[in-house]
C-alpha cells in the first residue's frame, strides 16, 4: 500500500508539472507574439489590422482547442492520479455534496486559508507585472516593443526553471514550508533589484533582473500547489489548487488595476516598490503557516 501511494505521489507531482509547463508555454507565446503581429505603426488603422489579424488567430487556434477537448479527451484517468484522489474515490453516502464539504474543510483549515493568501499575493504580483511589462519597458526603453515580448518570455523559462529547481528540492528534502518560505523571499528580494535596476540604460541588464524575478517568482507556482496537497490531504487537490489559482484571479486583478494606477501617477519606482511590499507582506504571512505535513504523515505511517 504504501508503495502504491509512493507512485500516486510521484505522477500527481508530474502531472501538476506537465500542468505547469503548458500554462507557461501559454504565457511565453502570450508575450512573444503579439509584439511580433502588432508592430508600432504611424497609421492607427494599420494597428487595428494587425490586431484583428492577432484576434482571428487566437480565435482558430482556441476553436481548434475546443474541439480536441471535446472529442478526444476523456472523462477521467484510468487510474486515479494522486491519493487524495484515491481516498476520495468511494463517497460517504451521507454526504450529499461532496465539493461543497470539501470546500468547507478547506476553508476551516487555517493554515491552508494563510497560503491562499499568500499564493494570491505572490501571483498576483506576477500578474500585475507581466500584464504591464511592455509599458514598463517602453518608458525606460522607447521603440523596445520586441525587447518587451523577449524579456516577457526569458521571466516565463526562467520560471520553467526554477519550478524544475524547486521540484528538485522538494523530492529531496521534502521540506515544503522551508521551501516555500525560501523561494518567496528570494522572489522578494528579485522584486527589489528589478525596481532599481530598470533606469540603468542598458537593456541587458533588465534581460537578466527580469529572468531572476521569473526564476523565483514563477518557480514559486508548483512549490504553492504541492504545499497545498500537503496542507489539506486527503481534500482533492483539484478543489485546493482550483481555490488557489481563484485567489490568484482576485489578487492579480486587484494588484493589475493598483499597479497601473500607480504606474500613471506616480511613476514605476513607487508602483514597483508597492508589489514590492505587498511580496515582503506574503512573506510573513507564509512565515505563519504551520508545516503540517500530512500527505506525507500518510504516506509515512510509521517514521
Amino acid at each position: 500500500m504504501v508503495h502504491h501511494q509512493q507512485v500516486l505521489f510521484c505522477n500527481n507531482g508530474k502531472h501538476v508539472f506537465q500542468n505547469l509547463v503548458g500554462l507557461l508555454l501559454g504565457i511565453a507565446v502570450g508575450f512573444l507574439a503579439p509584439p511580433m503581429l502588432v508592430e508600432n505603426h504611424d497609421d492607427i488603422s494599420l494597428i487595428g489590422d494587425d490586431l484583428r489579424l492577432m484576434f482571428y488567430i487566437v480565435a482558430g487556434v482556441t476553436t481548434v482547442l475546443v474541439v480536441l477537448v471535446l472529442f478526444f479527451f476523456k472523462a477521467a484517468p484510468p487510474t486515479p492520479p494522486s491519493a487524495a484522489q484515491e481516498a476520495t474515490k468511494t463517497p460517504n453516502p451521507l454526504q450529499s455534496s461532496p465539493f461543497l464539504h470539501s470546500i468547507k474543510n478547506l476553508m476551516l483549515n487555517r493554515n491552508y486559508v494563510l497560503l491562499l493568501i499568500s499564493y494570491g499575493m505572490n501571483v498576483g504580483v506576477f500578474y500585475a507585472i507581466s500584464t504591464l511589462l511592455n509599458q514598463i519597458v517602453l518608458t525606460h526603453y522607447p521603440g523596445h516593443e520586441v525587447d518587451a515580448g523577449r524579456i516577457g518570455v526569458c521571466i516565463v523559462f526562467a520560471g520553467m526553471l526554477g519550478s524544475v529547481a524547486c521540484g528538485i528540492v522538494l523530492d529531496k528534502t521534502h521540506r515544503f514550508k522551508e521551501t516555500t518560505l525560501a523561494v518567496y523571499v528570494f522572489t522578494m528580494i528579485g522584486m527589489w533589484i528589478y525596481t532599481f535596476t530598470l533606469s540603468v540604460g542598458h537593456i541587458a541588464v533588465v534581460y537578466v533582473t527580469s529572468s531572476l524575478l521569473g526564476f523565483f517568482m514563477t518557480g514559486y507556482l508548483p512549490v504553492g500547489f504541492e504545499f497545498a496537497a500537503e496542507l489539506t490531504y486527503p481534500e482533492p487537490e483539484g478543489t485546493s489548487t482550483g481555490l488557489l489559482n481563484a485567489a490568484a484571479q482576485v489578487f492579480g486583478i486587484t494588484f493589475t488595476m493598483l499597479y497601473s494606477e500607480l504606474l500613471n501617477t506616480n511613476g514605476d519606482i513607487v508602483a514597483n516598490v508597492t508589489m514590492a511590499v505587498m511580496l515582503l507582506a506574503g512573506s510573513v504571512v507564509t512565515a505563519i503557516i504551520r508545516s503540517d505535513l500530512r500527505r506525507q504523515a500518510a504516506q509515512n505511517p510509521n517514521p
